[in-house]
């Protein structure tokens, strides 16, 4: 595959001397990481911290392209300027394979621990972890191309990782998949790989069977004379994340934010919907271009002066307490849901967001009003119900149809701020 970055090279100092694992690297400075933990593919880390890094920061792991490296993605993308904006901490893997192309196409790389490159970039997150006490609910990827797929790969292995992905100019998880060993898959390359959302989300789960946690929010670009990796690949990956975050096919918003572009929004209107995807109208497979990047940051909630709190967080304890459990049939539920106020003052109207597992859809409720009814849902509370004293509590509830998983949600948040569960 040929080069396939479009956009404008930006001044840049070569990387530093590697660096073995026993600290944070040089501030400001492209520097390579080596002995960062499990790495059955040989890949190359390159960090970039800023000067001014932010306590707890986030992460943004940067994918580079076919034919590319993470010295090519710092040079050719503006990450490390938003980094020295905003003061989160950047990693760029490498890939040392003749082909300088990602493996996302092995039986290893679409499981999650399975080996290949996904479980080395999970261990240079790991470690960028450690080493900057980051925040593990503010750990997102982007990626171009190759990267893009990446993207799409390390989302789907590890949604416990991952907040948000970004991905420019991909494939969905599992399209290029072969079992030859080849890295390459031209069916899915020429857009001939269709399924339904549901097959297409059958593939995301079972990389990580059994989970049933928050799944991160994923943000595509495509351009429509894309010749690379063909246009209908645009429309599988909208297909096949709607279906994983359990949101509907049809966006709740339309716009187009530049000449040419039009932007669709699923399950929610905001700058952070739970899939956004951007068309670009008569563009190529370089589809990326400066200033892109800020978009993205957007929708990570990263663009904010100092750390910006993640619309769906790792939960913490805080002044709630929630019990849930679900009583099942073959494709129905109801759920009860038991909210305690565990602060010392008292709560005088409240709004209780979940994320419905994927496939579930509200069809009634009680003691509260649910929207949407699919995805991440708000419960606000009714007229009679709103005032909530120190330790007094409130059990509302719902009936939902499911398509297999009708397991109750498992992070709740009052208000905004976390609840404990159990």
């Amino acid at each position: 595959m040929v080069s396939l970055l479009a956009a404008t090279a930006l001044t840049a100092p070569a990387a530093s001397a590697r660096t073995q694992a026993l600290g944070p690297v040089p501030a400001a400075t492209l520097t390579e990481v080596t002995g960062f933990g499990t790495n059955p593919s040989n890949l190359q880390m390159y960090v970039y911290a800023p000067a001014n890094v932010t306590a707890h920061p986030a992460v943004l792991v940067a994918v580079h392209y076919c034919t590319g490296s993470g010295p090519a993605m710092y040079n050719g993308t503006e990450y490390a300027r938003l980094a020295d904006r905003y003061g989160f901490v950047v990693v760029y893997p490498s890939v040392t394979r003749s082909s300088k192309c990602f493996d996302v196409s092995s039986p290893q790389a679409l499981k999650r621990g399975g080996g290949s490159d996904p479980v080395g970039i999970k261990s240079m997150v790991d470690w960028t972890v450690r080493t900057y006490a980051a925040d593990t609910g503010r750990i997102f990827v982007t990626g171009i191309s190759s990267g893009a797929m990446m993207t799409n790969v390390l989302l789907g292995d590890y949604p416990d990782v991952f907040a948000a992905g970004a991905a420019f100019a991909g494939v969905p998880f599992g399209c290029f998949a072969t079992t030859d060993g080849s890295e390459w898959n031209s069916q899915c390359a020429g857009g001939n790989v269709i399924h339904t959302p549901q097959e297409w989300g059958t593939l995301v789960r079972n990389a990580y069977p059994g989970y049933t946690g928050r799944r991160p929010r994923m943000q595509v670009w495509h351009g429509t004379q894309d010749d690379t990796l063909r246009y209908p690949n645009f429309g599988e990956e909208i297909k096949q994340w709607t279906n994983v975050q359990g949101v509907g096919q049809t966006p709740a918003a339309t716009d187009s934010p530049a000449s040419g572009w039009t932007r669709t929004r699923y399950g929610a209107t905001g700058d952070r919907a739970p899939v956004e995807a951007i068309s670009l109208q008569g563009v190529g497979h370089g589809v990326y271009s400066n200033g892109m990047g800020a978009r993205v940051l957007t929708f990570f909630g990263l663009d904010g002066s100092g750390p910006a709190p993640d619309p769906d967080p790792q939960p913490q304890p805080g002044a709630c307490r929630v019990t849930a459990s679900t009583n099942a049939w073959s494709t129905g539920l109801t759920a009860t849901v038991t909210l305690t106020n565990t602060g010392a003052s008292a709560i005088d109207g409240w709004k209780l967001g979940f994320s419905l597992p994927a496939g579930q859809t509200i069809t009634n409720g009680w003691g509260a009003t649910y929207a949407p009814v699919s995805g991440a849902v708000t419960a606000t509370n009714a007229a009679y119900n709103g005032a909530l004293a120190p330790h007094a509590s409130v059990s509302i509830g719902y009936q939902a149809n499911h398509t297999g998983n009708s397991a109750a949600p498992g992070v709740f948040t009052l208000n905004g701020a976390a609840c404990t569960t159990g």
